[in-house]
C-alpha cells in the first residue's frame, strides 16, 4: 500500500484533539493508563503533559503537532505495520510520524513493556 498526497494532506489537517481521546479510550480499555499514554508521547514528541493540554486546548493540527515536535532519535527504531502501511516505508515524514505515534499507542494497548515500547533496549 501507498500513502497519497491526498492522505497525507486529509491527515495534516485533522486535529490533535480530535484523536487523542481515541488513544485514551483504546488503552484504558486494555488496563493502560493515561500516564503511560503522555509517556509515551512525550518520549515521541518531546511534549511534557502540560504542553500536550495547551496543544489540545488549542486545537493544534497535526502538522503542527509535528512540526514544532522534537522527535526522539530512536524513533527510526519504530517498525511494522499500521493500519495497512509499513511505517518505516512511510514516504511523507508527517504522515510516518503520525502513523509512529499510532505505533506506539498500539503497542502499550497491545500491553507491550514500557522499556520495549520506548526502544530502550
Amino acid at each position: 500500500m501507498k500513502v497519497t498526497a491526498k492522505q497525507n494532506d486529509r491527515i495534516a489537517k485533522m486535529t490533535f484533539a480530535s484523536v487523542f481521546p481515541h488513544y485514551v479510550t483504546k488503552i484504558e480499555k486494555k488496563g493502560r493508563t493515561k500516564a503511560e499514554l503522555f509517556e509515551v508521547i512525550e518520549w515521541l514528541t518531546g511534549y511534557d503533559e502540560a504542553k500536550l493540554q495547551e496543544l489540545i486546548d488549542e486545537k493544534v493540527t497535526f502538522e503542527t503537532f509535528f512540526e514544532n515536535a522534537t522527535l526522539h532519535p530512536n524513533t527510526n527504531l519504530i517498525k511494522g505495520v499500521i493500519c495497512g502501511y509499513r511505517v518505516e516505508d512511510i514516504e511523507f515524514p508527517l504522515t510516518q510520524n503520525v502513523r509512529y505515534l499510532d505505533k506506539l499507542v498500539d503497542e502499550l494497548a497491545k500491553g507491550r513493556k514500557m522499556e520495549k515500547i520506548l526502544r530502550q533496549n
